[in-house]
């Protein structure tokens, strides 16, 4: 493995530990200021429940910022397709299935509206999301003729608000070790074939201790208190199959090189425009399910439903080490970002902060962290 290849890794590897770090940090204080509330089971579910939406779209915001570009549409496009699952559940009485289709759907088709006009026009990723941020809040609007539509549907908001019976929540458990298992290994034998080195299964398998132990820590926890929230085990699908999409397969490998050099990754023969054709599909696709969540949540759709969402996608990222210049993230990362930012909102309701005062502090964090991520760019 060549030099420079070992510092990316050293470097990364020391990003993630310490915001694992800055995160504990936070939840101790917080535990403390807050009479040992924080860290009790029923908190921390509602903040895993909190941090679900956010955390779905920064996934599929990581891969689109990976690209070199951006989506500030995000929000806006959550509050359309939830008004429009709310629509077609309760007006047009569709049905739960139709309802979840149209909307996911809806999502997808705007998606790729919003990716051929960026990779086929070469209209700046800035510009063509302004607009939809605009466009598609102005068509919630619509929709909703300005009134909020509450939903009935127990079934529709379980999605939101239901957790999983804490036998099924070990189940899963098994099964995300296994996963974890099968992509360290995966990792390994990767820098034997391609000529990185030889494979170190049993660093491997030592990688993957901590992973694992939090998984067996966070279903206790659950457990303790009404099993796993269903909008966490989405949240955690999308964010395995994200690992998996950019990390294991040819289409999360192109996105990188995009990001890192468009120019030179065209000349290598991958097709530039198809691919930041498909991120926007995919983004697309996980704001239609985080709008489900948030519909189903607050049992509601809403004008501002989803508003400034976008910016908290984008701040889970920077701030979990994703670089706004395109080519450096990951999806551990970008949800990492995702559940700081969540602890923050929480811990400080909890302490009664004053909203301007959050506002200021969350907006401070951002910038810090775009700032030495520009640090760490002119370093290296």
């Amino acid at each position: 493995m060549s030099e420079r290849t070992e510092k990316k890794i050293s470097a990364s590897a020391l990003r993630a530990y310490a915001m694992i770090i800055v995160l504990g940090l936070i939840w101790l204080f917080f535990h403390w200021a807050t009479d040992s509330i924080f860290l009790t089971s029923r908190n921390l579910s509602n903040l895993m429940t909190q941090m679900a939406v956010t955390a779905i779209l920064a996934v599929g915001m990581l891969m689109v910022i990976v690209s070199g570009n951006i989506d500030l549409a995000v929000g806006s496009v959550l509050g359309f397709a939830g008004a429009l699952a709310a629509f077609s559940l309760t007006t047009l009485e569709y049905g739960m299935s139709v309802s979840i289709l149209l909307a996911i759907g809806v999502a997808i088709v705007i998606g790729l509206f919003h990716g051929a006009l960026i990779a086929y026009l070469n209209i700046p990723a800035f510009i063509v999301t302004l607009g939809g941020l605009l466009a598609w809040r102005g068509a919630t609007k619509w929709l909703l003729g300005g009134n909020t539509i509450p939903v009935s549907d127990e079934v529709f908001k379980a999605i939101g608000q239901g957790n999983l019976p804490k036998s099924i929540g070990w189940v899963l458990a098994g099964v995300a070790i296994v996963f974890v298992l099968f992509m360290v290994y995966r990792s390994a034998a990767s820098i034997k074939e391609y000529g990185l080195g030889d494979a170190n299964y049993g660093a491997a398998v030592l990688k993957a201790l901590l992973p694992i132990g939090a998984i067996v820590a966070f279903i206790w926890v659950m457990n303790n208190y009404q099993g796993v929230p269903v909008p966490v085990l989405i949240l955690l699908a999308v964010a395995l199959f994200g690992a998996f999409l950019t990390n294991s397969t040819t289409f999360g490998r192109y996105l990188y090189a995009i990001g890192g050099n468009a120019d030179a990754a065209r000349l290598s023969g991958i097709n530039n425009k198809l691919n930041i054709l498909k991120v926007y599909a995919l983004l697309g696709a996980l704001t239609g399910a985080a709008a489900l969540i948030f519909t189903a949540r607050v049992g509601s759709a809403s004008p501002d439903a989803g508003t400034l969402k976008e910016l908290d996608a984008i701040a889970a990222c920077v701030i979990g080490g994703a670089s706004l210049m395109g080519g450096r993230g990951t999806i551990f990362g970008a949800c990492l970002g995702a559940l700081i930012m969540a602890s923050l909102d929480n811990g400080m309701s909890l302490l009664n902060v004053k909203d301007y005062m959050q506002d200021i502090i969350k907006g401070s964090i951002l910038v810090a962290a775009v700032g030495l991520d520009m640090m760490g760019r002119n370093e290296s």
